[in-house]
């Protein structure tokens, strides 16, 4: 398991996440990458202390939504062409991170059809929230 479960402020939390989402964006510093679109995957972890998110009452208001996730990524990716993925984890997490209930986030993006000879290139950024 990741080794941000470890940490010790997140030993009260939560972890949400979503799982291989995948999108078509505009990604790249080559020429032909900017041409068109190409597919990324990114993961997403949310930690969220147990206290900000247990429910009492089983409603999805005592809970950070699943669609935060989603519409995160989507309000970054619909800003246009993105050079590098550093850029779009880095951008993703500090925008995950400005919810009220996260206490820390991990964001990894993939492009898997770069090289024909490996499964996908990638980067991967974790942070935890400043008190």
């Amino acid at each position: 398991m990741f080794a941000a479960l470890s940490h010790p402020r997140l030993a009260d939390c939560r972890r949400l996440f979503l799982r291989n989402y995948e999108v078509h964006i505009n990604i790249g510093v080559h020429d032909f990458e900017k041409r068109g679109e190409q597919r990324v995957v990114i993961n997403v972890e949310l930690f969220v202390p147990l206290a900000l998110s247990t429910p009492t009452e089983d409603k999805l208001s005592e809970v950070v939504d699943y669609d935060f996730m989603r519409a995160t990524i989507a309000a970054r990716v619909s800003q246009g062409h993105i050079h590098l993925q550093e850029t779009l984890c880095d951008d993703v997490v500090k925008a995950l991170l400005a919810h009220p209930q996260v206490r820390a986030a991990r964001v990894s993006t993939e492009k898997p059809d770069v090289y024909p000879d490996c499964d996908a290139v990638g980067v991967e950024v974790f942070q935890v929230k400043e008190d």
